[in-house]
Parts: C-alpha cells; structure tokens; sequence
C-alpha cells in the first residue's frame, strides 16, 4: 500500500484522506495538511466524489465569498446579510474547506474505518478511484483494493499507519521534486546549446 501511494505522490496526483472518527481526525488532518493533501475530517459531504461538479461549485462560492471580503463589496451588505453570509461560509469552510485545492478527482482515497466511511468508500468504487484503508476485523477487505490489517480504533495504531504512509507519499513527492529539477536543469542546457549554436 505505501509503495503503491508513493507512486501516486510522484505522479503528482492528489490523495484524499478520509477520516470523520474522532480518535482519528487530528492525526489524518495534521498528515494531509504536511503534505498538502486534501482531507476530509467533519462529516463526509454525499456526492463528493460521484458529484464532484457541484462540489466544485460550493467551493467556489466560498472562494467568492472571500473574494468579496477582499474587494469590499462585502463592507456595503446590510447587516443581516453580512451574518447570513459569514454562516454560510463558515458551514462551507467546516465541510469543505480541506479540499478546497482540490480541483480534480483525486487518483485514491485512504479511509480510516470503512464501515464509518461506507459512503466514501462505496462513491470511489462506482468511479474506479484506487482506495486505501485500515481494515479492522469487523470490515470486509475485499470492498478495498489496498487493504492494511490494522486496528482502526485505536489512536496509536491509527499514528503507526498514518506515519508510514505519510514517509511514503514525502518520498514520493520529494523524487517528483528531484525528478523536475533535473528536467529543468536538462531543459536550461538544451535551451543554452541552441543559443551557442545560434
């Protein structure tokens, strides 16, 4: 599973982290924010994946409602209006505010409980998206493609998994890293033995 991930993170696609239990929320959501994936840690909004255009568009109108504020059109709303859209932000930021730079469909999801997540789980199989999950024993593993036998009630079980998984996908993105920079550095030669030979 942490090799698979680790090829995933150099490709430069996205992985989605899903965790809503409450052992679980803080160490999902500190793993993701450090590699800056996106995650899911409230509750998991129906849709996400097998929706995603009208997701995009709620992300949107949040990004809009920050626009506003930036630009001062916000300023000239009445009062009530102002109260009204700050809660609807905040209700949009709570849900959705991890996933904001996610512009595509993520390429995995790692979920934390299955039977929690049964929904996340189930939208990433109808799309064909690859998914990653602690399967405890009361969970089937075969609704995973890359199951890993753990413990998914307890919190350090819960730190073990996600710490090797969080190595794998820096190793990933730091040869993505390594692999660009050479290509840049191959490019800056190429594009300087042109002009020579100019």
């Amino acid at each position: 599973a942490a090799a698979a991930m680790k090829q995933i993170a150099k490709s430069g696609r996205k992985i989605l982290f899903v965790a809503t239990k409450k052992q679980a929320k803080s160490i999902v959501a500190e793993a993701a924010l450090e590699l800056n994936m996106p995650y899911i840690t409230e509750r998991w909004p129906g849709g996400l994946l097998t929706n995603f255009a009208t997701i995009r568009k709620s992300i949107k109108k949040m990004q809009t409602i920050d626009k506003m504020k930036e630009d001062g059109t916000f300023d000239s709303l009445s009062k009530r209006e102002r109260l009204q859209i700050d809660r609807q932000r905040a209700k949009l930021e709570l849900n959705l505010g991890s996933i904001v730079k996610m512009n595509r469909m993520p390429a995995a999801i790692f979920v934390i409980d299955i039977n929690k997540e049964s929904i996340a789980v189930s939208e990433a199989n109808h799309l064909g998206i690859r998914s990653f999950a602690m399967t405890d024993t009361n969970t089937n593993p075969k609704l995973i493609n890359f199951p890993i036998p753990a413990n998914d009630d307890a919190a350090k079980s819960i730190e073990c998994i996600v710490a090797i998984i969080k190595q794998a996908i820096a190793e990933g993105l730091s040869e993505r890293g390594a692999e660009k920079e050479a290509r840049d550095i191959e490019k800056k030669q190429k594009a300087k033995k042109i002009t020579e030979e100019n």
